[in-house]
């Protein structure tokens, strides 16, 4: 079903002073940095800031696990005991995420790209 973990979002309310302190402890400028959005890359993983991400109801990191088929993904989640939190979505780039929650309430991050 995964490929592993590839993805961490994390929810922030102040994205300037959160660039700040990423960039210091990742050693790295982001390689994509919109309002909406600031990406860091180190090695194969990417963490990722998300301004919006409290308002979606994030309440701490997410992380998202790469798969081959997300609609065929999240179904099988909801059908093994998982709750949708946000639905499957578009962000751009022909990439695709959504979040479901395990039986104790755990963020699962879904990304197909």
């Amino acid at each position: 079903m995964t490929s592993g973990s590839k993805i961490l979002v994390v929810p922030v309310k102040n994205l300037d002073r959160a660039k700040s302190v990423y960039r210091e402890l990742l050693g790295v400028d982001p390689y994509t940095d919109e309002p909406y959005y600031v990406g860091f890359r180190v090695g194969e993983q990417e963490i990722g800031l998300d301004p919006n991400g409290h308002a979606q109801g994030m309440t701490s990191p997410v992380a998202y696990w790469q798969v081959d088929d997300i609609n065929r993904s999240f179904e099988q989640l909801v059908e093994a005991g998982a709750d949708a939190q946000q639905a499957i979505k578009d962000v751009g780039g022909g990439r695709r995420i959504a979040i479901l929650r395990d039986p104790d309430g755990n963020a699962i991050g879904l990304v197909q790209d």
